[in-house]
């Protein structure tokens, strides 16, 4: 239990809630949830299925309705044939991970992820006794993917590279030929497999949404990562899936028995809705996005001591901090207690996180603005 750790964005939270008790103002930019509410007919079709008795268990890799929609929107997106066996329903995204590295990393495996990166990649890995191997995602490259270095620390040992585009917390995505590379040095490699965390696969500023699948022989080798959480405000219904091979989608489905039994059924009908009703709010929240990005990255670069880079992607800015003159922890610790504004240090993602703080623009204009002049008059002082 030692080797587990932890997200650092539920502890500041935790920190910021208990100084709002006191009585103070916080601008909350440490947690990465959307701070719209989830899309009225999404609500309304939960509301329909609990009224309609769907409050039971329900198949344990998720009911044949939401299967078959999460087959149809991954095979449309993704330009694949997918069937529904090929789908397990989980409570969340978050599961497939630790499914995916419990059913396939052995101790002493290999398992390549980036770094910095969401911090539950390292912390599974070291869970099942297998040697992590940060890939470090550097911002002279635009936080993106480190294509020689995936190569040469391909080994024996290898069992698992896992990718996450658009990137948490950089904002970098993942390009198209920087895939290629992955997919060709695993070539005849049978014995690696891609784990592909693509929740903000929708949450994309400039070109399209590039998925590893796309390449000859990968689909067989990748557990493709998604969910509802990110693209439609459901943080809180807990509906994620994952796509893979059947024999493997069957070893997943009997890890969420033994753990989870089911999905909530009227959360898996809302999701249903989700992917086949209307998606003109998903795209509106985009749009909110990108307005956001374009207040929150200039007004960074106009703080003394702060560099940032433009994200491509997810709802995150990863700004570099190092001309402030403080570490990352000293900074998250030094804006929350002096300037009410809530961030994350970038060594909450991994040690190549040292020198940046993580913010989320999944807040109003108005509140991202408050928090910039906060962040300025802070350091200045």
């Amino acid at each position: 239990m030692k080797t587990l750790g932890t997200e650092t964005a539920f502890e500041v939270l935790a920190k910021a809630k208990a100084l709002e008790r006191q009585g103070k103002d916080i601008v909350h930019l440490e947690i990465g949830e959307p701070d719209f509410d989830t899309p009225r007919n999404i609500k309304d079709a939960a509301i329909k299925a609990l009224n309609s008795g769907c409050t039971h268990y329900t198949p344990s890799a998720g009911i044949p309705e939401l299967r078959q929609a999460i087959a149809d929107y991954i095979s449309k997106t993704r330009k694949l044939d997918v069937k529904p066996e090929e789908v397990v329903v989980t409570p969340g995204a978050k599961p497939i991970m630790f499914f995916s590295i419990l059913a396939l990393v052995n101790p002493g495996d290999e398992v390549m992820y980036p770094n910095p990166g969401f911090p539950i990649y390292e912390s599974m890995i070291n869970f099942v006794g297998a040697k992590p191997i940060p890939i470090q995602l550097k911002e002279e490259n635009d936080f993106g993917l480190d294509t020689e270095f995936v190569k040469k620390m391909i080994t024996k040992k290898t069992k698992m590279i896992i990718l996450n585009s658009p990137e948490n917390p950089t904002g970098g995505v993942v390009t198209r030929e920087q895939l290629k590379v992955v997919a060709d040095s695993l070539s005849g490699r049978n014995d690696v497999f891609v784990l592909s965390d693509e929740i903000y696969s929708r949450i994309i500023y400039e070109g399209k949404h590039e998925s590893i699948t796309q390449f000859p022989g990968m689909k067989d080798k990748t557990i493709l990562l998604d969910g509802f959480s990110k693209t439609y405000a459901m943080t809180g219904w807990r509906l994620g899936y994952g796509v893979m091979r059947k024999d493997l989608a069957e070893k997943i489905a009997q890890l969420m028995t033994n753990s989870n039994s089911c999905t909530a059924a009227f959360t898996q009908m809302a999701g249903v809705e989700a992917l086949t009703g209307p998606q003109k709010e998903p795209e509106r929240m985009d749009e909110e996005f990108r307005k956001r990005r374009e207040v929150i990255v200039p007004g960074l670069n106009n703080i003394e001591g702060i560099t940032c880079k433009k994200p491509h992607g997810a709802f995150y800015v990863f700004p570099n901090i190092k001309g402030t003159g403080m570490d990352s922890r000293t900074l998250q610790d030094y804006l929350l207690n002096n300037a009410g504004v809530a961030a994350l240090a970038g060594t909450s993602f991994g040690k190549y996180g040292e020198g940046y703080l993580r913010l989320s623009f999944a807040n109003s204009i108005e509140n991202i603005k408050k928090a910039l002049e906060r962040i300025a008059k802070a350091i200045k002082t």
